[in-house]
């Protein structure tokens, strides 16, 4: 099988082509990455100089060069995409420009090639779960901020193309993801590193916020279960139902790293925040047997030691930006 990956050097897209690699010998692999914020090709050190591996810099929104890859391949997994709310708050533009523009130049090639295409969305399309029961497939959508809109425009273009032309397609929407490798600008990453650094950490109004979480390896197993029996123009949730508030979050970081809950700092909410996301999953449950594996707490435990014996990887990521308290007060433009 070949293989297309758009957005491999980002968290999720990384630990798709390590574990896709490592369980699937036969398998030809590219990688396609602009190598823009929450990109980092030190993420792919270790399997850099496989032989089913290639790696192309280019944007997804670079029409020619996509056709020319997606040709040759049998599959492509689309995880590129701005995908940090509060820089989308700060400037939209690019998530536009990327999470749209670039969703359609991937579905001219499929269209074209008759290839099987896997959309890697986010539940966040959804909106708020506050007072009701969890999200299912059939669930409206009601985007809160511009990065869930534009999500939300790509799911609904690629269902159009299913529609319309009948390409072979699966639309995956993901909870929260976390574990190594995860770009420091995170809930997760950027309270480790703050704790590590002894700097006060954020948490956004009264820290209440309910997501839900899954261990980034639960959800690329995911994905690999859903290109070898998922159903074309379907839609997938994908979540561990690991439903906690970001304070119980930080408090547990902190915890695990012997800190006092003292160094919480509690700073002004962003805009059109949600309070809960939710969703189920027992539509990929169901049809392809896959389960996640990983316990909340165990995998948080691993996750706080991998930082903290990887500073080398997350020293260079770091600045005052990626580190904000308030990143969508920061002007972007």
């Amino acid at each position: 099988m070949n293989v297309l990956v758009c957005g491999g050097a980002g968290f999720i897209g990384s630990e798709f082509i390590r574990n896709h690699l490592k369980n699937n010998s036969d398998s030809k692999l590219t990688n396609l990455d602009i190598l823009t914020i929450g990109s980092n090709l030190q993420n792919l050190k270790n399997i850099e100089n496989n032989p089913n591996y290639s790696f192309i810099k280019e944007n997804i929104t670079n029409e020619s060069i996509i056709d020319g890859i997606v040709k040759d391949v049998d599959v492509i997994v689309n995880f590129a995409a701005e995908s940090h709310v509060d820089r989308s708050i700060s400037n939209p533009k690019p998530f536009l420009e990327t999470n749209i523009m670039g969703t359609y130049s991937i579905l001219e090639a499929v269209r074209k090639y008759d290839k099987k295409f896997i959309h890697v969305s986010t539940d966040e399309i959804y909106g708020d779960a506050y007072g009701q029961d969890s999200f299912d497939e059939e669930s409206q959508i009601n985007p809160s901020n511009p990065y869930a809109a534009t999500k939300a425009a790509a799911d609904n273009l690629v269902a159009s193309y299913h529609r319309t032309y009948g390409i072979n397609c699966i639309i995956t929407r993901c909870t929260n993801n976390f574990g190594p490798f995860q770009f420091p600008e995170k809930l997760i990453p950027k309270t480790i590193i703050r704790s590590i650094k002894n700097l006060k950490v954020p948490l956004y109004g009264d820290g209440t916020q309910i997501r839900s979480w899954i261990f980034v390896n639960d959800h690329v197993n995911a994905i690999e279960s859903l290109i070898s029996k998922g159903k074309a123009g379907q839609v997938y949730n994908i979540t561990a139902y690991e439903e906690i508030t970001n304070k119980t979050i930080v408090e547990k970081i902190l915890d695990i790293l012997e800190k006092p809950h003292s160094m919480i700092e509690y700073v002004g909410d962003r805009p059109g925040h949600d309070k809960r996301y939710s969703i189920d999953c027992t539509k990929i449950e169901n049809q392809t047997g896959w389960r996640p594996q990983y316990n909340f707490d165990d995998a948080l435990k691993q996750t706080v030691i991998w930082y903290l014996k990887n500073q080398s990887w997350w020293e260079p990521l770091i600045d005052d930006d990626t580190l904000h308290p308030q990143p969508w007060t920061i002007n972007l433009k």
